[in-house]
C-alpha cells in the first residue's frame, strides 16, 4: 500500500477562489501578514513540562516590533472572535507567539492570556494554502463542526480546535483503565472514516485530529475532529482518505473489532452518508459555488488525479469517477455519490500507511 512519500506542496489561492472568500466574509483587512511574524531576532526552543523539546520555537522580537506584532496580534483576535470589537480586548495581552518547525505551512501559533483570570486561548496564522481552504470549507459545510478562520492575501488566520489530541486520547483513554463504552469510540470512529474518504481529506492519523468528550446522562459521547487539512485531495492513493488505513489508528480499530459486527458497521456507514446528503441539500448554493471553483482549480498533479480517479471507481464500481479531469471533479463526484451505499471491507490494521 502506498502512504504519504513526498512533502505536499503549498498551492497558492486563485483568483477564482479567491472571490470566494470575499463573498462569504473570509477574506478581509487584517494588521498584520505571516511575513511580519518572522521578523524575529531569535528563537527559543519550547520545552513541554517534561522537559521534552515541541519542535516549536518561541520568537523573540526587538522591542519596537513586539509592541506593533503584539498590538496588531490583539485586534486579528478580535476580528476572528467579535468581528473586530476591540472594546473586548482591553484585558487580554499576548504571551507567546511560537513557530512550528515541521508542518506544511509553517504556522505561528499565538497565545493570547486574560489578565483578569488568566485564562488563554490559542490562534494560528499560516501561509494561505488553497487545499487548507477547501478542506476547512469542506468540514464547515459537511460536517457536524464548523471553521472559523479568515484570510489576508497570502496569510491565513485559524481558530484553535479544542479537544484531546488524537495520540493523548489513545493513551489515556484506550490504553488505560476508563469507564467509558468503547463502542461509542467505534462508531464516532467509522462515521470518522466515511466523513474523510466522501470529503477526500487525507492523512487523518491520531497526530491530525483531536476527540471531543461529551457527557450526556450515565454515559460518555465522543466526537472526531480534524485539525489538519493540508492534505485535502492531493494523493492519489484512496487509502490515504481513509483513517481505518493508518497503523498509528489501530488501538481505536482494535475496539471496532471487538465491539462492532460488520451488519452494524455498515448501518453507521449508510447513516453517516445521509447526514452528510443532507447537508449537501441544505447548503447547496454555497457548496455548488465553492465545487465550482474547486473543479478549476489545479490541487495535484496529474498522476495523483488519474491515480485516484481509477482507484475510487474501483471502490464504488462506479465508471463515472473515469470522467473526472482534477481533483475538484473527483471531490464533487464523490457527493453525488452520497445515494448509494459501496460495500467495502471492514476496517484493516494497516502496517504500511
Amino acid at each position: 500500500m502506498a502512504g504519504i512519500r513526498f512533502k505536499k506542496p503549498i498551492f497558492p489561492v486563485g483568483a477564482q477562489l479567491r472571490q470566494y472568500l470575499k463573498a462569504t466574509n473570509r477574506e478581509i483587512d487584517v494588521p498584520v501578514t505571516y511575513q511580519d511574524l518572522t521578523h524575529s531576532n531569535s528563537t527559543i526552543s519550547l520545552l513541554d513540562k517534561k522537559g521534552k523539546d515541541t519542535l516549536w520555537e518561541t520568537m523573540i522580537y526587538s522591542e519596537s516590533d513586539r509592541q506593533f506584532i503584539h498590538e496588531a496580534l490583539r485586534k486579528v483576535y478580535a476580528q476572528l472572535k467579535v468581528g473586530g470589537d476591540t472594546s473586548v480586548i482591553d484585558h487580554l495581552f499576548i504571551d507567546r507567539v511560537d513557530y512550528c518547525l515541521y508542518a506544511n505551512t509553517h504556522p505561528f501559533r499565538i497565545r493570547i492570556v486574560n489578565r483578569l483570570n488568566d485564562l488563554f486561548d490559542y490562534f494560528y496564522i499560516k501561509q494561505a494554502d488553497a487545499s487548507r481552504v477547501y478542506g476547512m470549507e469542506l468540514e464547515h459545510l459537511l460536517s457536524p463542526n464548523k471553521i472559523n478562520y479568515l484570510t489576508k492575501g497570502d496569510t491565513f488566520i485559524e481558530e484553535h480546535i479544542q479537544g484531546i489530541p488524537g495520540d493523548t486520547f489513545i493513551q489515556h483513554y484506550l490504553m488505560e483503565n476508563h469507564e467509558y463504552n468503547p463502542l461509542r469510540i467505534a462508531k464516532e470512529f467509522v462515521k470518522f472514516n466515511e466523513r474523510s474518504l466522501v470529503q477526500l481529506l487525507g492523512d487523518m492519523r491520531r497526530d491530525n485530529f483531536v476527540v471531543e468528550i461529551i457527557p450526556d446522562f450515565d454515559e460518555l459521547h465522543f466526537r472526531l475532529r480534524s485539525i489538519d487539512f493540508d492534505q485535502e485531495c492531493y494523493e492519489g492513493s484512496s487509502r490515504i482518505y481513509m483513517p481505518q488505513y493508518f497503523k498509528e489508528n489501530n488501538p481505536i480499530i482494535d475496539l471496532g473489532f471487538k465491539t462492532m459486527s460488520p451488519v452494524l458497521e455498515l448501518q453507521y456507514q449508510k447513516e453517516e452518508r445521509m447526514r452528510l446528503r443532507n447537508r449537501v441539500v441544505t447548503s447547496y448554493g454555497q457548496l455548488n459555488s465553492l465545487l465550482n471553483t474547486m473543479v478549476a482549480d489545479t490541487l495535484s498533479t496529474p498522476e495523483n488525479v488519474n491515480q485516484l480517479k481509477n482507484e475510487l471507481s474501483d471502490l464504488y464500481q462506479d465508471s463515472i469517477f473515469l470522467n473526472c479531469t482534477s481533483m475538484g471533479s473527483i471531490v464533487k463526484t464523490s457527493l453525488h455519490m452520497l445515494e448509494k451505499y459501496p460495500v467495502r471491507k471492514r476496517a484493516t490494521k494497516s502496517i504500511a500507511v
